[in-house]
């Protein structure tokens, strides 16, 4: 007569259970059921499979052959079970789509990629393009909705100037003075604000008349050496000697041979803050992207 009863997954689990406790009672406690349930899908199983699965010892049950065989063949099913279920859960919770990021130029150079692989790491399916600018021109895009997230630099007191969408401080950190390994200044370690007065400055230019980095701040009428838009080109010039340079901390650990960090000591030390803004709609993937620059500004 052919047997009706099925193999089902509780009464692997249940089975699996019984066997690893040694008890129907213990058994019943870690799964949450009552005695009797354990019982009865025991006796579902056993129907199952044709034969009892345990037998009675001093001590509580122990699996008989026809147990074994199963409980053999049980591990691997519901292992397999648990995984699918992990990964259907995780296309439920997964974030997608296509995100819109800009960046000032030294975010762009060490912040962004860093935040961007370990957002790739917790969200694969996220696709983001990257645009490069200045401070005012990205608050303009994400103002326009041409952008749905920036990471602007402002000065810690002019926060007030983007009240007007959803912002988050991702990193705070001071500026530094970029000189050649042969420059006077570059064995002091610590400089006076009042000797850079008569220094030669290489200084931003991003075409669009909006500096994002120009001579020390608070300086009156520097003496500007050059002007490039490029990092990369700003700090050569520093270290074949044309001038002097500011650095953001951010960009403390990129700063190629040739070239010597120097603090300035001034009344009030200036900070910059990195700002991640979006408008008020914000998206998750959105908001995964700036848990991955404040994780990665961490680490910084």
């Amino acid at each position: 007569m052919r047997n009706t009863h099925d193999l089902t997954l509780t009464g692997l689990r249940v089975v699996q259970e019984v066997a690893a406790r040694g008890s129907f009672t213990a058994a019943a406690d870690v799964l949450g059921y009552t005695q009797s349930a354990i019982s009865r899908q025991v006796a579902a199983m056993e129907a199952a499979a044709g034969a009892p699965l345990f037998e009675r010892h001093a001590r509580g049950v122990r699996p008989t052959l026809a147990g074994t065989v199963l409980l053999r063949h049980a591990g691997p099913v519901l292992e397999r079970v648990d995984t699918a279920r992990l990964e259907l859960g995780g296309l439920r919770d997964r974030l997608e789509g296509r995100l819109a990021l800009g960046a000032y130029p030294t975010a762009l150079a060490v912040l962004v990629p860093r935040a961007l692989a370990r957002l790739r790491a917790a969200h694969p399916a996220i696709t983001v393009t990257l645009r490069e600018g200045t401070t005012p021109t990205h608050l303009r895009r994400v103002r326009a909705g041409r952008l749905e997230l920036a990471v602007v630099a402002l000065d810690p007191d002019a926060l007030d100037t983007v009240q007007d969408l959803s912002a988050d401080v991702v990193y705070e950190g001071g500026l530094l003075l970029a000189v050649a390994e042969t420059h006077r200044f570059a064995q002091r370690g610590t400089v006076d604000v009042g000797e850079l007065a008569t220094e030669p400055w290489i200084v931003g230019d991003s075409g669009a008349g909006d500096s994002p980095f120009g001579a020390w701040p608070g300086l009156k009428s520097p003496r500007i050496a050059h002007s490039v838009r490029d990092w990369p080109a700003r700090l050569a010039l520093v270290a074949n000697g044309f001038g002097i340079a500011v650095v953001p901390g951010m960009h403390a650990t990129t700063v190629g041979p040739g070239v010597a960090l120097v603090a300035v000591d001034e009344p009030i030390p200036i900070r910059r803050v990195a700002v991640a803004v979006t408008r008020a709609d914000r998206s998750p993937s959105a908001a995964a992207t700036i848990t991955a620059l404040r994780e990665e500004a961490a680490a910084l």
